[in-house]
């Protein structure tokens, strides 16, 4: 995208944020997810994301290429908040009493039976790694910036972008082969190769919206 694109965007030209939705909604709606392990929660933020972009479009660089690292770089604080408020959330919900339970009869839920179950393996995954490590992890392999596009989105330098993500694969595959043996599923998932670019546990991730 050129100066002139970022110029609209900054001025709060409609067209060009309508554009900017369709080029980089699924990414940013994927980023939110990998994050999130949640569809509603993604939509949630993908949507709040948009809508920070738009708060905060003056602060946009007006020089450039893409607006996918600054927009990544909106969707992971729009998560750090969901989390925060998520756990005050919990927190109040410990001192209600237990309502009764009711059972959940959606039909519409079912058909995502099988991706939520792949997403909770993933979550059991990723929770083991550090909060940092794995919002490195989500922009470098799955979003596929660069270590200088990523750290422009976290807002640290590319030496710590390369650490993380280095300190993230080790551990992942640790605790890959950790879940695999409790879950008692025979398969091994895919190593990270050395393209950044490539997707880590590729079978768990096998539909992207």
């Amino acid at each position: 995208m050129d100066d002139e694109f970022r110029a609209r965007i900054r001025a709060g030209d409609e067209g060009a944020f309508a554009e900017l939705f369709r080029k980089h909604g699924r990414s940013v709606y994927n980023h939110c997810l990998r994050l999130g392990g949640d569809w509603s929660v993604a939509e949630d933020c993908t949507s709040l994301t948009f809508l920070e972009a738009w708060r905060l479009r003056g602060r946009a660089d007006p020089h450039g290429g893409s607006l996918l690292p600054w927009l990544l770089g909106i969707a992971t604080n729009v998560m750090h908040q969901r989390r925060r408020a998520a756990w005050r959330h919990h927190r109040l919900m410990q001192r209600i009493p237990t309502p009764e339970l009711v059972p959940d009869l959606a039909d519409e839920m079912v058909e995502r039976l099988e991706d939520q179950e792949r997403i909770a393996v993933v979550k059991q995954v990723l929770a083991g790694l550090r909060r940092t490590d794995r919002e490195v992890l989500s922009l470098c392999v799955w979003a596929g910036l660069d270590y200088a596009a990523a750290g422009a989105a976290l807002g640290v330098p590319v030496g710590t972008v390369r650490s993380r993500l280095s300190r993230a694969r080790r551990r992942l595959d640790q605790l890959a082969e950790k879940t695999l043996a409790q879950t008692g599923n025979p398969a091994r998932p895919d190593r990270q190769l050395p393209d950044d670019r490539t997707d880590a546990v590729r079978p768990t991730n096998r539909r992207s919206r």
